[in-house]
């Protein structure tokens, strides 16, 4: 599934337009950057925790000319999963079937006397 398939999913699931999905995976995406981007991390019960990792300092080596380098130590974006995506991921349990959203209730026409 890509990006495109999955703002179609949102929609259908959510019964809201294309581009109001977009707008909502956008924004969810921007405030898990934000976080992650200040060293926090972001913990979704059931699906998984979005946090920042640190890489040591350390020595590698060049793979064309065999040279010894030094690599810079680094902070790196990191996911874990949570156990029930691990389970669905495993076959061992199926993914809720998504909700149907509730239609919109129409407000009363008022009657004109």
């Amino acid at each position: 599934m890509n990006k495109t398939e999955l703002i179609e999913a949102i929609a259908a699931e959510c019964g809201m337009t294309k581009v109001q999905a977009d707008s909502a995976l956008a924004a969810t995406l921007g405030a898990i950057k934000g976080e992650v981007g200040k060293g926090g991390t972001v913990a979704l019960i059931g699906f998984g925790t979005f946090s920042v990792s640190k890489r040591a300092a350390r020595k590698g080596k060049n793979p064309r000319t065999g040279e010894s380098i030094k690599i810079a130590a680094r902070k790196v974006p990191k996911f874990s999963a949570g156990s029930e995506l691990k389970a669905i991921a495993n076959g061992e349990r199926k993914a809720n079937a998504p909700k149907k959203a509730a239609a919109p209730k129409k407000a009363a026409a008022k009657k004109k006397k």
